[in-house]
Order: structure tokens, then C-alpha cells, then sequence
């Protein structure tokens, strides 16, 4: 059997009888609204042909739709990305327009990102740029310009309180990671290093950079320290350097992805929040946990 999820932004709508007249073209069992008037689904018997002509037509009802196998949807570890994921922001770009250069390093981040220049490349051309910038810095953008993605904070809230482990794994900065990964409530979290002297950045980054085969390893890592697989993972990105993580995991999320992250990425959230991803596992709103 398979299950369909259909979500909406939580500031819309879904429509009972958009479910239902989907619900009755695939033949599907009785409808489960998980939160009302926000997802539902259903389960049926055959993977639809034309999957992705629907998954077209409900995007432009502002509708996300997830077709996944019914068994084993609830997942035991959650890998996520940390920019443009669990926060809004590329950290990289903000430490940037603090020091005069956001629009070069902003430029070659949505290269990056799109996937157009190697990660290793890009992250320390951009990190040269900064060259000469304040530590403290850092702080101040912690404080003025980083905000947490909606939903982040009850998801993780919800897959501990249900026994998962929860690691935020970054191409970012360990100076962001920590405090968001404190903030947010990950069990763990691992990014790159920011090299500073005297209260400076020096323009270079730690040895050996984490990029895309460095997320795939804390995948490895975290579900081996757990005797786990690679199934049990929900894994959660945007960018290009994600792509090898959300492909190995059992379940690969592109969350309001790059469009070449889009394309390669089988279950894709282009409306609905980061509790989206509770409701692809089957969570339904009893059992969301609100976060302290």
C-alpha cells in the first residue's frame, strides 16, 4: 500500500473536497485528517502514472503532495541542514553584509547552493571575504539577523518525545550551529570552523571542509552510533550539497528547495512549513508535541 499526504501552508486551506476528489481517483481507503483543514491522507493500492502531473496540478493550489510506501514512514533519526532549512537565512551572507561585501558572497552562495560551483570552492572563496571581520560579529547576527524556520522547534519536539535522535549537520559555521542547534533542541550538531587570531576572522576555515560527502558521513555516523540504517532517517535540506544525504536517507526531504535540488529530489515541500514533515510520517495533531 501506499500513502498519499496532502499539506498546505498553515496560513491557507486545504479543501476537503480537493482531498476527497483526489482520494476517489486513486481509489483510496477512508480519509485521516491529521490536522484539520491543514493535511490528510489516505492510503490505496497502486502508484499513480501520472504522479507527477498531480503533484503539478495541487502546486498550483499552494498544496504539497508526498506519495510514499504506507510501512515504515515514521522515521528514528532526524538529519537536518541548517540555512535556509531550519533557520531563513544563509549565515554566510549575513556575516557578509555586516562586513560590506553581502552581495558578492550572496551571489556565489545561490551558485553554490543551485549546485552551478563545487561547495569546497565556494565556501572559501566566500570565507576570504571576511577576512579581517570582528568575532563578535557573530553574536550581533545571531541576535539581529537569524530567525528560525516556522514549525522547527515542534518537529524536533515531536520526534524526540516519540524516541528519535535529531542532528543538525551544517556547511555553515559551528559559531551558528551551536547556539541554533541549543535554541532549536538538536541532540547534536556538526559544521565547519572559523578561524580567527586576536578577535579576527583570519579569512580561512578549518581543514577538512564539511560540504555534501561530509553530510552523507554524519548519516553514517549517527545511524551506526545508533544501530540503525539508513531507512530509519529523515533527512532535511535545500541546497545542492544535501543532495547526497537526501538521497541515502529513507526518507530525503528538499524543503522550499534550489530548482536543481527540485529536480533531483523525490519528496518535495514547496508550501507547507517544517511540520510538514511530521505529517509525512503520520503524526496527527494529538500527537505534536508543542515545544517548551
Amino acid at each position: 500500500m501506499f500513502t498519499a499526504t496532502l499539506i498546505t501552508n498553515p496560513a491557507m486551506y486545504l479543501e476537503a473536497a480537493l482531498v476527497d476528489s483526489l482520494r476517489n481517483a486513486l481509489g483510496g481507503d477512508d480519509i485521516l485528517w491529521l490536522a484539520p483543514d491543514k493535511a490528510a491522507e489516505f492510503a490505496f493500492p497502486k502508484r499513480p502514472k501520472n504522479e507527477a502531473q498531480i503533484w503539478t496540478s495541487l502546486q498550483a493550489e499552494g498544496v504539497d503532495l508526498v506519495v510514499q510506501q504506507s510501512e515504515g514512514r515514521r522515521k528514528k533519526v532526524l538529519l537536518a541542514d541548517m540555512d535556509s532549512t531550519m533557520i531563513r537565512q544563509e549565515c554566510i551572507d549575513e556575516l557578509a553584509a555586516e562586513a560590506g561585501v553581502g552581495e558578492h558572497v550572496a551571489a556565489i552562495t545561490a551558485r553554490a547552493m543551485n549546485g552551478e560551483i563545487a561547495f569546497e570552492e565556494a565556501l572559501r572563496a566566500r570565507v576570504s571575504l571576511l577576512k579581517g571581520l570582528e568575532t563578535s560579529v557573530i553574536e550581533t547576527v545571531l541576535a539581529r539577523r537569524i530567525t528560525h524556520m516556522p514549525g522547527g522547534r515542534t518537529l524536533i519536539a515531536t520526534m524526540k518525545a516519540h524516541g528519535a535522535h535529531t542532528s543538525l549537520v551544517s556547511g555553515g559555521f559551528t559559531a551558528f550551529s551551536a547556539r541554533i542547534a541549543a535554541d532549536l533542541g538538536f541532540d547534536d550538531h556538526r559544521a565547519n570552523t572559523l578561524l580567527s587570531e586576536g578577535g579576527v576572522l583570519t579569512g580561512e576555515v578549518a581543514t577538512p571542509v564539511l560540504g555534501r560527502d561530509a553530510k552523507v558521513q554524519a548519516l553514517h555516523d549517527v545511524t551506526a552510533r545508533l544501530n540503525l540504517a539508513p531507512e530509519d532517517v529523515l533527512a532535511v535540506g535545500d541546497g545542492a550539497n544535501d543532495l547526497g544525504m537526501l538521497q541515502l536517507a529513507g526518507t530525503g526531504v528538499a524543503l522550499h528547495a534550489k530548482p536543481a535540488v527540485q529536480e533531483q529530489a523525490k519528496i518535495r515541500i514547496n508550501h507547507g512549513d517544517l511540520t510538514a514533515l511530521l505529517y509525512i510520517q503520520g503524526y496527527a495533531e494529538d500527537e505534536i508535541v508543542a515545544p517548551d
